[in-house]
């Protein structure tokens, strides 16, 4: 059963070469990727409903505020938590924390919408 406050998912990656800004092109730097980080967040998310929903269902992301508000270098090892702090019929909303050894790296809030894949998929 999802509930807020209580479903919450944490992994942690160490930051490739693959996951630079200058990997992404979303800089010129070799350091944690924005949109990296973002792919994370989503993942956590997604990972903290694993085995919670129906087997004909599945998310989608549909929003996310985002602050990135500390460089990683690469070799450094990333944490993310998700937690699932608000359920709105088929929209959960997640808050979610990264950070390094160093400290806070970025937070979001993330909204994901419960879909049938086949339905969705159709509509394309």
């Amino acid at each position: 059963m999802i509930e807020a406050g209580k479903t919450t998912f944490t992994q942690e990656i160490t930051v490739s070469n693959r996951d630079t800004a200058a990997s992404y092109g979303s800089g010129h730097l070799e350091v944690f990727a924005t949109p990296a980080m973002v792919a994370l967040m989503e993942n956590t998310a997604i990972r903290s409903l694993e085995g919670l929903l129906d087997t004909d269902s599945d998310t989608v992301g549909i929003a996310i505020d985002v602050q990135h508000v500390k460089a990683t270098a690469v070799g450094q090892k990333v944490y993310c938590k998700a937690t699932v702090s608000e359920i709105d019929g088929r929209r959960i909303r997640f808050e979610i924390e990264v950070w390094d050894d160093k400290g806070a790296v970025g937070h979001a809030v993330h909204d994901r919408f419960i879909i049938n894949p086949v339905k969705f998929m159709s509509k394309l």
